[in-house]
């Protein structure tokens, strides 16, 4: 019932307002919700790793989001058809109650990044993000970009540069190319300001492992 499937960098997981088809239960590697205005410009609202399953909605009862998840990070995931998946969590209720724990922590993330969106500044905003992501990834060394942080941010490539540079500056970070790596994730909590970490302290009490 679940398949293995290798998850590809820029894979589209869920297209925005089509029909979802399968849940993807992340075994490694990232993936980003985003949603776009009508000018095309897009940003990230969700993240989920091997913490969580991109889906959700299926979990309740919608079968379709205006919301595209895709694969920022390449990884490993367990796929379940969507009709078998309904078919699981309305078998199973202690599947579906865990499975809505989550969805609720993904839902305080999400609010959480409009909070910091429009509260913090944007190197405490990148601060946040890395950190999120460093949650997800073996290692210290997360692939990504300037031009691809700044989509993911919704801000413009220069502001991204210039944040990047004062987060390596105090220590937290170094950037190569198409590379960030965290150096001390206790000086990048402190540059995200308060930012970061209700959903997470939430993940915690709820489910009881760490993300």
């Amino acid at each position: 019932m679940a398949e293995p499937v290798s998850l590809a960098r820029r894979d589209v997981l869920i297209a925005a307002g089509q029909p979802i088809t399968h849940v993807h239960f992340l075994e490694s590697g990232v993936v980003s919700e985003v949603t776009a205005t009508p000018g095309g410009r897009r940003i990230e609202v969700n993240l989920t790793g091997r913490e969580g399953f991109v889906g959700v909605p299926l979990l309740l009862d919608v079968d379709r989001t205006p919301y595209e998840s895709f694969v920022q990070i390449e990884g490993e995931a367990l796929r379940v058809e969507g009709v078998a998946f309904l078919r699981l969590i309305q078998a199973h209720d202690a599947l579906r109650r865990c499975l809505s724990l989550y969805a609720y922590v993904a839902h305080l993330q999400t609010a959480d990044t409009a909070i910091s969106n429009g509260n913090h500044t944007l190197e405490e905003r990148l601060a946040r993000w890395l950190l999120m992501c460093h949650d997800r990834v073996p290692g210290d060394a997360l692939p990504v970009t300037h031009a691809f942080l700044s989509t993911m941010l919704g801000v413009r490539r220069p502001g991204v540069t210039t944040a990047i540079h004062s987060l390596e500056g105090a220590g937290g970070i170094r950037a190569r190319r198409s590379q960030v790596e965290v150096l001390d994730r206790e000086k990048l909590k402190a540059a995200a300001g308060g930012s970061y970490g209700m959903p997470e302290r939430e993940y915690r009490r709820l489910i009881g492992v760490a993300p």
